[in-house]
């Protein structure tokens, strides 16, 4: 290895646990004959696949298709639904059962924010972490959620719900969108 140039020696020494570095790719030719014959005559084992995992998936099943994901042990269909209402001015969580029917509802106002403090992500945040506590109280533990609106408490809300010890299995988008409809409000100049 002494006539190796510097780069090359120092790619090549020995790293802490006495074991060799891999030799690069694209060595120089007077570094090709430096490797220990054993190392070149055993041929690397092939990688094995990953063992799929048929119980999860990264998207949530389609709507009117069985599917045989489970969480809980309980069904697509089946599981609680967490409505959470993102105005500009306040947010409302509303969590209800897979038949809607209403489990726990609470807002930023019932939290003690008053006037101005209810628009914050930081009440929204309180709301997301208070209604999972009450919604830990009634046995939950796996939900759906559903947003509407564009408020600043949007994601801190979310993220509250998981603080407060639900595990989310989908977020849904559900704020309207006009299609060229009512005259929009005037934008707010700063």
């Amino acid at each position: 290895m002494a006539a190796l140039s510097g780069v090359w020696q120092r790619l090549l020494r020995p790293v802490a646990g006495g074991a060799r570095a891999a030799r690069p790719l694209l060595a120089p030719a007077g570094a090709r004959g430096t490797a220990d014959s054993a190392e070149e005559a055993a041929p690397a084992p092939a990688p094995q696949p990953a063992p799929r995992n048929t119980d999860t998936s990264s998207a949530p099943p389609v709507p009117g298709q069985e599917s045989h994901l489970r969480w809980n042990g309980k069904k697509y269909e089946d599981i609680p639904i967490i409505y959470i209402l993102a105005a500009y001015n306040n947010t409302h969580i509303c969590i209800t059962d897979a038949k809607n029917k209403r489990l726990v509802q609470t807002t930023c106002g019932t939290e003690g924010f008053k006037n101005a403090k209810k628009k914050t992500p930081i009440a929204a945040h309180t709301v997301g972490i208070s209604a999972a506590a009450k919604a830990c109280t009634k046995g939950l533990s796996h939900v759906r959620v559903v947003v509407k609106g564009l408020g600043p408490g949007r994601w801190a809300a979310i993220q509250g719900l998981t603080m407060g010890g639900l595990e989310i299995i989908s977020i849904t988008d559900n704020t309207p969108i006009p299609h060229n409809g009512c005259r929009p409000r005037k934008a707010r100049r700063i």
